[in-house]
């Protein structure tokens, strides 16, 4: 898939708010600082498509993004950053679950998780969530520049071994080094006409 045109559209902090429209839906999600919004920069080949910043928390509300008038992106808001308000730490599950509920057009869902982290009770609740609602999903490895080679092996290993999954079931990205960028569209392309 090329991409020729990409816009921001809306960010929505209800389901109310949620755009109606038949584009095929392809969501990011993930823990706050995991690097869902440089990851769709990097693979949207847009430097200032989606907000980001060094702290973690930056994407607070769902951002609905239109790619080649044709294929809606969406940045989910990143999960268990301490620090923000606890209000709004309550909204952000419920938001997210009414979002994986509601989308009739939800094509696939990016559970992306940071290499250098093992996954906990979030990722496995995003998986059966997510995987319960008949929603496909692709695990992204973020951040691989971070590592050797022999860490990121041994951190795969971990990784796969927590979530009890095959190792074929995951692949590699960096938003540093575009590495995953074209996995990433052809998945878009592939699931678009499903």
């Amino acid at each position: 898939m090329k991409v020729k045109d990409v816009y921001f559209l809306k960010s929505c902090l209800k389901k109310t708010e949620f755009p109606s429209y038949p584009y095929p839906e392809f969501a990011f999600c993930g823990r706050s600082n995991v690097g869902k919004s440089s990851l769709i920069n990097m693979a949207m080949g847009r430097k200032g498509l989606v907000k980001t910043g060094s702290r973690p928390g930056v994407t607070r509300a769902i951002n609905f993004f239109v790619l080649n008038e044709n294929t809606s992106i969406v940045d989910l808001p990143g999960y268990g950053y301490a620090k923000l308000p606890v209000e709004l730490k309550k909204t952000f599950l419920p938001m997210i679950r009414a979002f994986f509920s509601s989308r009739e057009h939800l094509k696939l869902a990016f559970l992306l998780i940071d290499v250098r982290r093992i996954p906990d009770d979030y990722e496995h609740n995003m998986i059966k969530f997510i995987t319960g609602n008949r929603i496909p999903l692709a695990l992204v490895l973020t951040k691989c520049d971070k590592l050797s080679n022999n860490q990121l092996k041994k951190n795969t290993e971990k990784i796969i071994n927590a979530l009890g999954i095959e190792s074929d079931a995951i692949f590699y990205t960096s938003a540093k080094t575009g590495r995953g960028k074209k996995e990433i569209l052809q998945l878009i392309d592939e699931y678009r006409g499903t």
